[in-house]
Order: structure tokens, then sequence, then C-alpha cells
């Protein structure tokens, strides 16, 4: 193997030289290259090539497709129904086990519920409270300033519960995740059974081929029907995906909307100073532009 290797640059070295030396290698005599060298050169090249571009640790994961998510466009708003319900299945299927400490009740308030529906929202929790006289512990009704509550009183408790896994904070996972939306969605939907040849799973893990590792801590928890809109949609697995999504695309980036709207505002009037300052400077530079330059001898 090594003297092929070496066989192969003492040929290549042999060329450079005659090259250099009018088409003789360095002894003196004619040097030519056969076909067959190229043919190998070019077939270990492209071989090479071709080996380090699948040898890759991000190609062994599986990349969620690009879904067409209305709000992708340029001036294109979330869809706030959208929200509300994935705040639904978010309330009912995520918040057991995932928190979302970033989140406020208030938050909700004129983007997917009225004041009131958002107070009602936070009241059907208890907070920790002043103590009473004796010094004893009290708690109150959530008030739209209270941030969605915990699932866990503690990390040690969250891990306890989930075989060791802990369940990541959903306030910013949207923007966290390569993929943002489309990797949220693919992973609600893309359990399926683990492929063949491949070591049974622990107890408590499923196996997802759009999760780094393919296995992960939470099982499949979204099913037909798991929760029902008040709007009367559907609640199919990819309803409620989509919708959660959706709603953790919104919670990732609650300036969304008006940022897109910010930019069309900046937009216009960029474009209207643009027109003005075009038409100044050719006012402004109309006599310099237009002005003709002779030169006469001088007749003595």
């Amino acid at each position: 193997m090594a003297a092929g290797w070496k066989q192969a640059f003492g040929t290549v070295f042999r060329y450079a030289s005659s090259l250099s030396n009018g088409g003789k290698n360095v002894s003196g005599k004619t040097f030519r290259l056969s076909p067959r060298f190229f043919g190998i050169v070019a077939a270990t090249g492209l071989g090479t090539g071709f080996a380090l571009s699948t040898i890759s640790a991000e190609d062994l994961e599986l990349h969620p497709p690009h879904y067409p998510w209305s709000h992708n466009g340029v001036f294109s708003a979330l869809d706030h129904k959208s929200i509300r319900r994935g705040y639904l299945v978010y309330k009912e299927v995520c918040s057991a086990c995932h928190s979302m400490n970033f989140i406020a009740f208030r938050s909700l308030v004129g983007v997917s519920h009225t004041e009131d529906e958002a107070k009602a929202l936070a009241e059907e929790y208890e907070y920790p409270a002043d103590p009473d006289e004796e010094g004893n512990p009290t708690t109150r009704p959530g008030k739209l300033s209270d941030y969605f509550p915990e699932p866990y009183p503690n990390e040690e408790a969250a891990r306890f519960a989930n075989s060791g896994a802990l369940p990541p904070d959903l306030s910013l996972v949207s923007l966290a995740r390569h993929g943002e939306e489309d990797y949220i969605f693919s992973i609600l939907t893309g359990y399926t059974d683990p492929p063949a040849g491949t070591e049974e799973l622990a107890e408590g893990m499923a196996y997802n081929p759009y999760f780094p590792g393919g296995v992960l801590a939470m099982p499949q928890q979204l099913f037909q029907d798991s929760v029902e809109y008040d709007d009367g949609t559907p609640a199919t697995v990819s309803q409620m995906a989509k919708d959660v999504s959706v709603f953790l695309r919104w919670a990732a980036e609650p300036g969304h909307d008006e940022r897109k709207r910010m930019g069309m505002k900046v937009i216009m009037i960029l474009s209207t100073v643009t027109l003005v300052v075009y038409y100044w400077k050719r006012q402004a530079w109309n006599v310099i532009k237009t002005r003709k330059i002779e030169y006469r001898e001088r007749r003595p």
C-alpha cells in the first residue's frame, strides 16, 4: 500500500519536472503521461471528495422538512386563531411536564384572548401569597401579572418523574432548535417504531428520528381528539401539532407581528425619502452636470 502511494507521488513529481523542463524529465528523456494516470487521479479525487462529503455527524440525523407556514412571508402575521388553539394544547397536554417561565397571562391579552378570558385562565391556578397572622403560608388566585405555573416544584422532582430527563422550558424553544417550528411539528408527529437491527429501547424511552440521537424520554403525547377546540376545529394530531407549534413560535417572539409591521413602515418611509433626495440631487446638480465647457484658441 505504501509502495503504491510512493510510486504514484513519484510519477506526479516526474511529470511536474517534465513540465518545467520542456517535456523532459530530470534524466533528459522525454516523459509522457498515459491517459490511465489521469483516470486514476480523477477517480481518486472523486472518491475522496465523496467520502469527505458523506462523513458528517449532522447527516446522521433526520432534518425536519420545511412546511409552508402562513407567517413565513415577509409581511405575513401569525395566525392568532391558531395561537389560541395552541395555548389550549399546551395547557391540556404540554403543561403537565414543560414550563414556560417567561410568559405571563397578560401576554395573551389582545393576542389570543380578551382581558376577561386571560383573567379567568390565571384564576384557575393558585400562587403563594403573604403569610397569615400566625405565619402560615397562604395562597391566592392567579392574576394577569403572574407567569405560567411550573409543573414541578424543583429540578429533582422533574427528573424523578421523567426517567432522569429534565423537560426543557418551552418559552424560547422555537428559536432555540434548528428548524424552529418545523422541528417542533416534526417531533410531535414523527414518532415511529425503531428500525430493525437497533437495540431495544429502555423502559420509558421512545424513538423519534427527528430527535438528535433518535431516542428521547418523552413518549408520543398527541392523539386524535386529545383536546376539544372551542371553535369546532377537528382536533387531529397534525392540527394540534400545527397549533402548538404556532403558539410556541409566538411565545419565543411575541413581537413578531409588530416587527414586520414596523419593517413595512420603515420601507415605505425610506422609499419616500429616497425619491425626495433623488429629486433634490437632480435639481442641485443640474447646473453643474448640464454645463458645457469650450476651449477656444486664443488669437494673437
